[in-house]
């Protein structure tokens, strides 16, 4: 096992005031691996905004504008994370929900990234320029 030292003594963190946090199944479990980049974004940003039960308030507006993505991508995130039982919203509301007992996987992506055809297909769609066979 790695010893771990802290490496700058001086800036070890320490909660004061409100503070926000991320269980570690997130990572152990394969939450972090099942979720798009977007959506890690959004979660992320929910976490931050979140009180202690998890829920916020942020209009969409708002949430493009800090993360700098178009309404269209904030959308299919927000969704993708309710579909996955992680987050809760109520036209106005969010709240980030304690974690599911397993991440729930899209199993078209996940069937595309294991299935060889499935990669040699996206492999040369990409090297003809997109056109299909």
């Amino acid at each position: 096992m790695v010893e771990k030292i802290v490496l700058s003594p001086k800036r070890v963190r320490s909660i004061s005031g409100s503070f926000a946090f991320i269980e570690h199944r997130f990572l152990r479990d394969g939450f972090f691996d099942a979720l798009s980049h977007h959506e890690l974004l959004l979660y992320l940003f929910l976490l931050l905004a979140g009180d202690r039960n998890g829920v916020s308030f942020y209009c969409y507006d708002r949430i493009c504008a800090h993360l700098r993505i178009p309404v269209n991508i904030y959308i299919q995130a927000r969704d993708a994370l309710i579909q996955k039982d992680l987050l809760a919203f109520d036209g106005t509301l969010f709240q980030v929900l304690s974690l599911p007992n397993g991440p729930c996987i899209d199993t078209r992506t996940h069937i595309q990234k294991q299935d060889p055809a499935a990669i040699r297909s996206i492999i040369n769609q990409s090297l003809s320029g997109g056109n299909h066979d």
